[in-house]
């Protein structure tokens, strides 16, 4: 990415955090947090990563309700990047890395909790 298009991802992503945060009124939207915008080099397309707690049928809801405000998000953009003579196309996309972290932690945290249940024992010829 050039710095351009890295410097216009990262204003969209600190605007659509807010914008999802403090303005979205739909009640369907759960916990939504922006995780990462990536730009095409023409600016016309914008990849938005969503983070959204919850279970799946709270996800997908989540996603589909930010989907049907999609219109309101980019003209929310195009007021804040009134600099730019387009505002990119809006790619909405669930991102699933958090759970994945937080899978990694449990399983970390379970070994942890083994190994101190049940230590490693250690022949005598190894002390």
């Amino acid at each position: 990415m050039s710095k351009r298009t890295e410097q216009v991802a990262d204003e969209m992503q600190r605007i659509l955090g807010d914008v999802i945060q403090t303005e979205l009124k739909d009640p369907r939207v759960g916990f939504a947090t922006v995780m990462g915008v990536e730009v095409s080099a023409d600016l016309q397309h914008a990849s938005v990563r969503i983070s959204v707690l919850g279970d799946d049928a709270a996800r997908k809801e989540t996603l589909r309700a930010l989907n049907r405000a999609k219109g309101f998000l980019r003209k929310r953009v195009a007021d804040e990047l009134r600099h730019m003579r387009f505002v990119p196309e809006l790619h909405l996309k669930l991102d699933t890395s958090l759970d994945y972290s937080l899978h990694i932690d449990d399983v970390l945290r379970q070994v942890a909790q083994e190994r101190e249940e049940n230590p490693p024992q250690l022949d005598e010829n190894e002390q």
